[in-house]
């Protein structure tokens, strides 16, 4: 029976992130994707021009819609732009989902800017992340959260274990703001797992966050332990910035080739 795996994010417009990244992600690996909008952007591979909050009471219609007909096998959250969105969303989680769950914290912009005010920042720490099997901040997202600044591989199994601190089963720090490599560091509560990656040089990076913590669910969804997720999600999104880097989609920094892989033998990818 197929996997059906749900997606509690932002809509990006030029389909590059968020809830349309989710959806062709859960899509090229084989899964049934569903979708909660949580806010509206107006943006392309430039920037974001306008972002508009769903209303709380829609939130929770689309969630409760959602469940009480196609009960997820996974879970993952992304976009959610204010304290209201990230306390509705818990709550609901916290009552009705008994999938593995993904929080992938979004929380700092490229340019280094917050997008969160503190009020959100906490409900995330006390009421969302406590619920995931997995989140996963990039570095900076890792420093809001750990309050710690990370310069080496060191700092960031220290800010994971900060991290591990607030409940949930498993940290993943993306180790892709990095110079030199993409290594990511996986921790358990027990044992740090060290995934090591290529920098690939491309600017076609947009939505890569969301592409990985999408694959996460598909592999959690379909079986597979937190461990080989985190490997497998990183060989789907390696293939998929490695062929992005040869087309270019947009004036800006362009999108991740969600179906790289197209036309090969489902078996390859694992």
């Amino acid at each position: 029976m197929i996997k059906k795996c749900l997606t509690i994010a932002g809509s990006d417009s030029s389909g590059g992130a968020g809830v349309q990244a989710d959806l062709k992600t859960f899509s090229a690996l084989g899964t049934y994707g569903m979708s909660c909008i949580s806010a509206l952007t107006a943006q392309n591979t430039q920037g974001v021009d306008k972002v508009e909050n769903v209303s709380q009471a829609m939130i929770r219609g689309q969630l409760a819609a959602i469940y009480s007909d196609i009960v997820p096998d996974a879970v993952k959250t992304g976009m959610l732009s204010c304290r209201e969105t990230v306390e509705t969303v818990a709550g609901f989680l916290e009552s009705h989902n008994q999938a593995p769950l993904v929080v992938d914290p979004v929380m700092v912009a490229t340019t280094g800017a917050r997008l969160l005010d503190e009020e959100a920042i906490i409900s995330y720490k006390e009421r969302l992340i406590p619920l995931a099997t997995l989140v996963t901040p990039n570095i900076p997202e890792a420093e809001v959260l750990s309050g710690m600044a990370i310069h080496t591989e060191e700092d960031m199994k220290q800010a994971a274990e900060k991290i591990m601190g607030m409940g949930p089963k498993a940290v993943l720090i993306k180790g892709g703001h990095k110079v030199h490599d993409a290594t990511d560091f996986l921790y358990d509560g027990e044992t740090f797992h060290v995934f090591r990656g290529e920098k690939i040089d491309t600017d076609n990076t947009h939505g890569t966050g969301c592409t990985l913590s999408s694959a996460l669910a598909v592999y959690l969804a379909q079986g597979y332990s937190v461990v080989r997720a985190a490997a497998l999600a990183k060989k789907y999104l390696t293939g998929a910035i490695r062929k992005a880097a040869v087309e270019k989609v947009g004036h800006g920094h362009g999108p991740v080739s969600h179906f790289w892989f197209y036309g090969n033998d489902w078996g390859k990818m694992k």
